[in-house]
């Protein structure tokens, strides 16, 4: 087994039209011993940007921390928000730096940048980034998660049916996974503000 699935973990950012979505499950594990089904894969940056980090979980909180750190001082430096293109830039720079002892995390950035268009973002452990204009996934179930996701994506989705699609590509995907699950958290971000809502999965 990978380190990067000790925990196990599954994520999914999604554009739409004028609105961008990240979704996470909630199952904190030890291989297959469960321990938690409330565990935060998902970090608010600012009201317009989202980062999504599945692997290792002490890395994936100490990565949280860091990036919020350095955001705080591009702030008080810049006297801005920091735009998703910008930020997943210093993100890949932050995973390269530490490239001979990496992060086992595979980040997922999800935002609107200043004109509200939806950008979305994956990189690997040491920080080789993709960009797309549809949608990016991450975890232990990655096959399941870009087989639903191709399936059912389709451009230009108001924010409502971005939910409903970005909802059911990870419930479907986790169910046939043994090491994520156990419920999951959705943020949608539009121009008006971020809807969250945390969803039931199977508990088995």
């Amino acid at each position: 087994m990978s380190i990067l699935e000790y925990n196990g973990g599954a994520i999914i950012a999604m554009c739409g039209k004028d609105c961008v979505a990240i979704a996470s499950d909630s199952r904190l594990g030890l291989q297959q011993q469960t321990v938690a089904c409330d565990f935060q894969k998902i970090f608010k940056m600012h009201d317009k940007l989202y980062m999504g980090v599945t692997g290792l979980a002490t890395d994936v909180q100490t990565l949280g921390q860091l990036l919020k750190f350095r955001l705080n001082l591009y702030r008080l430096r810049e006297e801005r928000e920091i735009k998703p293109q910008t930020f997943s830039a210093l993100l890949t720079s932050i995973l390269y730096e530490k490239r001979f002892g990496p992060y086992f995390t595979e980040p997922v950035v999800a935002g609107l940048d200043e004109e509200n268009k939806p950008f979305v973002s994956a990189m690997d452990l040491i920080g080789a980034p993709v960009f797309t204009s549809d949608f990016v996934v991450s975890g232990t179930c990655t096959n399941n998660l870009y087989g639903m996701c191709e399936s059912m994506y389709r451009p230009d989705m108001n924010p409502d049916e971005l939910f409903e699609t970005i909802s059911q590509c990870l419930l479907a995907s986790v169910d046939r996974d043994a090491l994520s699950g156990w419920g999951a958290t959705v943020h949608v971000i539009t121009p008006k503000g971020v809807v969250s809502k945390k969803l039931k999965g199977r508990q088995d």
